[in-house]
């Protein structure tokens, strides 16, 4: 996971200086600042953090791969569903010690519409479908979700938010998590775009927030005859639980998009 990583901090820094785009593509750099945008991409989101476990010596990568695939209806609204699914490798979280594996599964779907005001809203289910892997936990969870965002100009403006508890009577792990992301983003013209967000989780069965805010910008480029969108972020955590991360966190990503 360590040569992926770097792969993709080479393949970041080559691309992020290349590439220029009519304005229709530079509307794309835009929509893909929108989660509910009609646009079947596939983000892969690297983030590093360190500061974890007892001693604060442990390291954790996580390489999300986060599809995301539209469904138009014919009343007009769409159905959007994503799929997170993390790839982890974490060394000294317990000290002397390193795991590695796919942690939860996390998949979303909104049913979406916008309104005459501009504003794009989507609500629907969230699941949570454990692995039993050594970065996993052996719970399923579910709940609901809900996006709303409104684009302004060069401005996407949103928020998102969701709720999991456990399933089953009796779970070897009781959820009771919420998540909220606020998000702004700016279009900087030339497939260029800043980028501002906080992912707040409050889990109510330890009484614990987790809140990183990151920065971030992203550049629209081509792979072939494909848009790809390359990110740098640099976060930092505001709050975490005892053991948790602390300090800076780095941020890289792609995302692809793909013909419908």
């Amino acid at each position: 996971m360590t040569k992926q990583y770097v792969t993709l901090c080479v393949a970041l820094s080559s691309f992020l200086v290349t590439g220029h785009f009519a304005s229709s593509q530079e509307d794309l750099a835009q929509q893909l600042s929108n989660p509910l945008a009609d646009l079947v991409t596939v983000p892969i989101q690297s983030n590093h953090d360190s500061g974890l476990g007892i001693n604060g010596d442990g390291q954790r990568t996580t390489i999300n791969l986060q599809p995301v695939i539209p469904f138009n209806l014919d009343s007009g609204a769409t159905i959007v569903t994503r799929t997170i699914i993390p790839l982890v490798r974490q060394k000294d979280v317990v000290p002397g010690t390193s795991q590695e594996g796919v942690g939860d599964i996390s998949l979303s779907a909104w049913y979406s519409r916008s309104n005459e005001n501009g504003v794009t809203w989507g609500i629907g289910p969230t699941l949570l479908i454990p692995t039993n892997s050594a970065v996993s936990g052996d719970t399923w969870g579910g709940g609901v979700t809900a996006i709303a965002l409104k684009a302004a100009g060069n401005w996407t403006v949103g928020g998102l938010a969701s709720q999991t508890w456990s399933l089953g009577k009796d779970p070897t792990q009781k959820i009771d998590r919420t998540f909220l992301q606020p998000f702004v983003a700016y279009d900087a013209g030339q497939g260029w775009t800043l980028s501002a967000s906080a992912e707040g989780l409050y889990d109510r069965v330890t009484n614990d927030w987790s809140v990183p805010v990151t920065l971030a910008v992203s550049k629209l480029t081509r792979v072939g005859k494909l848009p790809v969108s390359w990110q740098l972020g640099s976060g930092y955590w505001a709050t975490s639980p005892q053991g948790g991360p602390e300090g800076w966190r780095v941020r890289l990503a792609a995302t692809v998009v793909l013909p419908k």
